[in-house]
């Protein structure tokens, strides 16, 4: 009993902090997006791939989440955006208090496109509310197509999904379809896109979406100002 007390405080408590996340970029206009996966699914292959389209026409910004290392931040540096290492020191997911504190470090009023990428894990960062604007899901398809009936909070909570490492699926025995409809089934809302870093499939419409989401809160930020 004490165990679920203290983690009903400490999710209440995040969730306070995220609060004033969302009102924070809700107020400068700035989307932000938490890049959710298991380990290996593609968050930082993906964050590669996006910022080098779209570095162009959006100043982007990054919070790199990890246990230790600050190996994905270097990874991310290399495209010239500004890149916040957050080591959660063995926790599997960030927290708001920790994004927060990572605001700080960031150039929020220069930026138009801020991503948080998650620690890789199926099941707790799906707990934690950031102050981000939508959820993304990264799920490979080296994982396994039954993923949405065994994590499906994080399926639930998703504003999208991206089936990620198309290039392999005929090398695996994923279902895409079974993929697709067991986790609309979950989330009726949800956006599901299929992509490959590797070969450039799909990864059109990825952009397309972050434009369009971003240009709505942008427009929603604008209206408030006036």
């Amino acid at each position: 009993m004490h165990d679920i007390l203290t983690r009903t405080g400490v999710l209440a408590k995040s969730t306070e902090v995220a609060f004033e996340n969302r009102e924070t970029l809700r107020d400068l206009g700035l989307y932000t997006v938490n890049l959710m996966s298991a380990p290996g699914a593609g968050k930082t292959t993906l964050l590669e791939q996006t910022i080098a389209a779209l570095r162009d026409e959006l100043r982007i910004g990054v919070i790199e989440g990890d246990m230790h290392t600050r190996l994905d931040a270097d990874r991310i540096e290399r495209y010239g955006v500004p890149v916040v290492q957050v080591n959660t020191g063995g926790s599997c997911h960030l927290d708001a208090h920790q994004v927060h504190e990572a605001l700080h470090h960031l150039p929020l009023t220069e930026l138009d496109l801020l991503f948080i990428e998650n620690v890789g894990n199926l099941v707790c960062p799906a707990e934690f509310d950031l102050g981000e604007h939508d959820r993304v899901m990264l799920l490979s398809v080296t994982e396994g197509h039954d993923k949405p009936r065994k994590y499906p909070v994080m399926f639930h909570t998703a504003q999208a999904l991206l089936l990620t490492k198309l290039d392999l699926l005929p090398h695996v025995d994923f279902d895409a379809e079974a993929a697709e409809r067991e986790a609309q089934g979950l989330n009726i809302d949800l956006t599901v896109l299929r992509l490959s870093c590797r070969s450039g499939e799909g990864m059109a419409g990825w952009y397309d979406w972050l434009r369009r989401r971003r240009a709505r809160v942008a427009a929603l930020a604008a209206a408030r100002r006036s």
